[in-house]
């Protein structure tokens, strides 16, 4: 699959024949990103050789990853418009509590939980984008007021119909989800490799995004809609629909995000996506979307939520202090934002070039 995807209505431009075409290598994230998530593996292991130990660090990691993978793409459906969703750790948090609700009181197999929170995901996903499209205020006001008002809410659904804080319920499937790695299966005498059970769910949200940004209709619609929305209305795409479906989809994403880190802690609980926020701009902007829209990269998303999940890992291995882990994360983040700004600007000037 392509690196990074541009509203062109041709061929999409990938950041590897950008590079070749005259622009200087580390104007190419993933190339970056690549190196330096190699570089990482190499220090922490040197420093700290259980680093590359595969049930304390290896197995624990790519669980956490599976998750920001998600929450990243998650951020980047909406990025892809030059909106943003600051509601996410919410819909996620609202999801969840709709999964362990129905597991709770209706016992529902596990995948079918998936699929009420996907759908309460999508429901508060595609609220945002009516408000949105219907009032013309900008995003950042509407998901981050949206996001107060789930605050709020979540705290009183699980305030009423839990024991206050999470649903101790585990249907059937989670236990072997949040502990089993495909490595505990054998046929015969050859088992699966060391990677937890809900990777899978983090890669087909990967392929499935990749897909719809890359074949279709709709992402690429909603691409040009990102770009230009002027040029895009004039051309007769229909903006508000595609801009509802972007937001749709992001809480989607967040809902499935909601469930993966379920699984991981073993529990539905009101606190599910505190931690979203932060991440899920650092992934997909390390990775090379555009902030101002009209671009994205899904794998570029990927390279973004590894670094981040390494270098938390790494810190943790080195005994680092949460607020001196958050102190990093968030300068990280302002060169992330520096360097989008200097892609934008080298992106520019080629279009003014040609």
């Amino acid at each position: 699959m392509a690196d990074t995807i541009s509203a062109t209505p041709a061929t999409p431009i990938s950041a590897d024949s950008v590079a070749a075409r005259g622009l200087p290598w580390w104007a190419n994230p993933r190339v970056g990103l690549a190196a330096l998530i190699v570089g990482l593996f190499v220090l922490f292991s040197a420093i700290r050789p259980s680093f590359l130990n595969v049930n304390l660090t290896l197995v624990p990691l790519q669980a956490d990853l599976a998750v920001f993978i998600v929450v990243g793409l998650a951020q980047m459906a909406v990025l892809s418009l030059g909106h943003m969703n600051l509601a996410l750790g919410r819909m996620a948090a609202l999801s969840a509590f709709a999964s362990g609700f129905v597991y709770d009181r209706f016992d529902v197999p596990l995948l079918a939980g998936l699929a009420v929170g996907l759908i309460v995901g999508a429901g508060v996903g595609a609220i945002a984008g009516l408000i949105i499209t219907a009032t013309g205020v900008n995003s950042f006001v509407v998901t981050l007021a949206l996001d107060f008002a789930l605050l709020g809410l979540v705290s009183l659904l699980y305030s009423g119909f839990s024991d206050g804080v999470a649903f101790g319920v585990r249907p059937a499937g989670m236990e072997e989800l949040r502990s089993d790695t495909f490595y505990d299966y054998c046929i015969g005498n050859v088992c699966g490799p060391p990677v937890p059970l809900i990777v899978p769910f983090a890669l087909v949200a990967v392929v499935v995004v990749g897909v719809l940004f890359r074949v279709t209709l709709a992402g690429r619609e909603i691409l040009m809609t990102g770009s230009n929305i002027r040029a895009a209305r004039l051309s007769g795409i229909r903006v508000e629909r595609r801009i509802i479906q972007a937001h749709t989809l992001s809480g989607v994403l967040a809902a499935l995000a909601g469930f993966l880190l379920a699984m991981n802690n073993g529990a539905f609980s009101a606190t599910i996506g505190n931690q979203f926020l932060l991440p899920s701009f650092l992934a997909p902007v390390l990775g090379g979307t555009l902030l101002a829209g009209g671009a994205v990269s899904v794998i570029g998303t990927v390279l973004g939520a590894t670094l981040t999940s390494v270098i938390q890992k790494g810190l943790n291995l080195l005994q680092f202090e949460l607020s001196q882990l958050q102190i990093f994360i968030g300068v990280v983040l302002l060169a992330a934002l520096s360097l989008d700004r200097v892609r934008h600007l080298l992106a520019e000037r080629r279009g003014v070039r040609r």
